[in-house]
């Protein structure tokens, strides 16, 4: 029995220790992405940027939270208090919640303890992540409507209608995934790519919808339009100052980095390194750390085309916005998931591929494996 505590304890210092490492990851690339989205603005508009604060600027998000921390903290005396504070904290918490099915590298020894590098290996793994990320507009609708502002209460309404609107078409995008992987594990979303080719390879246009409905979901231009200044001042954070305003700017950033993170996750194989075999090193430390690497260079680079795109492109109307969600994205995602049934259908029913057979990359068993090719030249 006291074996069985010890392994306990071991296993919640464990997790606790990881939460602390990702949460502290999540905060520094949302503090240093504000550095990095003002650096490649500078780029793009042929000017400077941060170039004060330490050497290269490098000091500047230091600057800018102690700023923040610094400022007077102003409640509106006709805003509901209680819920003026609820909203961004809900919204930072939302942000940081989703990181907790997120595989970030592979089984791993550290100090002659091996460990998973994930919090929380659930067989809902997707649907957490969008559970999570559906709560997001709570925090946005309860700081729009409790500041008492009518440009406030405007912009959380589009930022409501915004999310609805293009999360199914990204639910039915990721469909399409898992029809091919057959499980909702992020951990065997991962090891299926491992295995054979990243989804991307699969899925070019469940990826394409995909991320256009993850600049809606993190309000990235051109769908920014519940921050839009020209139109609503400042948006749904009009009245907030010091670090209730600060905690909706980290929540935009954080929620860009775990979406680059999950896209990665889902359509380029995670952690797993190219051209690389991690399972002849037997969980080594410093595989972990490369894996670790790897799922992070994915994530920049989709943050950087996030910073691209918003200094690129101008926003859309809020009617052209809706339009596209529905009339556009949506169908195409329903057609994409129709099709992507249909080859499922089609390689299953195969008489060469055993049964039952949950998705088009899953393996029935040990001694049978299938592969899409070996199915496919069948």
């Amino acid at each position: 029995m006291y074996l069985l505590m010890a392994e306990w304890v071991v296993t919640l210092i464990e997790k606790f220790v990881l939460i602390a490492i990702i949460v502290t990851t999540a905060l520094i690339v949302a503090m240093y992405s504000t550095y990095g989205e003002r650096k490649i603005a500078a780029f793009l508009q042929d000017r400077k940027g941060p170039n004060r604060a330490g050497p290269f600027g490098l000091l500047q998000p230091l600057a800018d939270g102690v700023k923040l921390f610094m400022k007077e903290e102003i409640i509106p005396n006709t805003s509901s208090k209680f819920l003026f504070i609820l909203g961004p904290l809900l919204a930072m918490i939302t942000a940081t919640m989703t990181s907790a099915v997120i595989p970030w590298g592979p089984t791993s020894t550290f100090f002659g303890h091996t460990m998973p590098l994930q919090i929380a290996d659930i067989n809902i793994g997707v649907l957490y992540i969008f559970g999570v990320v559906s709560l997001g507009v709570y925090g946005i609708m309860i700081g729009g409507w409790a500041s008492n502002n009518k440009f406030s209460l405007l912009a959380a309404i589009r930022g409501a209608s915004q999310m609805i609107s293009y999360e199914l078409a990204m639910g039915l995008s990721l469909l399409a995934v898992l029809l091919i992987v057959g499980d909702l594990r992020m951990s065997v979303i991962v090891q299926q790519q491992q295995e054979h080719l990243w989804n991307i390879v699969y899925q070019p246009l469940g990826f394409l919808i995909f991320f256009i409905c993850a600049l809606a979901e993190c309000n990235r231009t051109p769908f920014d339009l519940p921050e839009a200044e020209n139109e609503l001042n400042m948006g749904y954070h009009q009245e907030y100052s010091s670090m209730k305003l600060g905690f909706y700017l980290f929540a935009e950033y954080i929620n860009m980095f775990i979406s680059g993170v999950v896209m990665a996750t889902l359509f380029f194989g995670g952690w797993d390194i190219p051209f690389f075999n991690e399972a002849a090193y037997n969980g080594a430390w410093w595989v972990g750390l490369l894996g670790f690497a790897s799922l992070m260079g994915k994530a920049f680079l989709s943050i950087f085309l996030f910073m691209w795109i918003r200094w690129t492109i101008p926003r859309f109307r809020f009617d052209q916005l809706m339009n596209l969600g529905w009339r556009g994205l949506l169908p195409l995602a329903l057609a994409n998931m129709i099709l992507t049934a249909a080859v499922v259908l089609w390689i299953s029913q195969d008489t060469t591929v055993p049964a039952p057979q949950k998705g088009l990359l899953s393996q029935p068993s040990q001694t049978a494996p299938i592969s899409l090719t070996h199915a496919t030249h069948q």
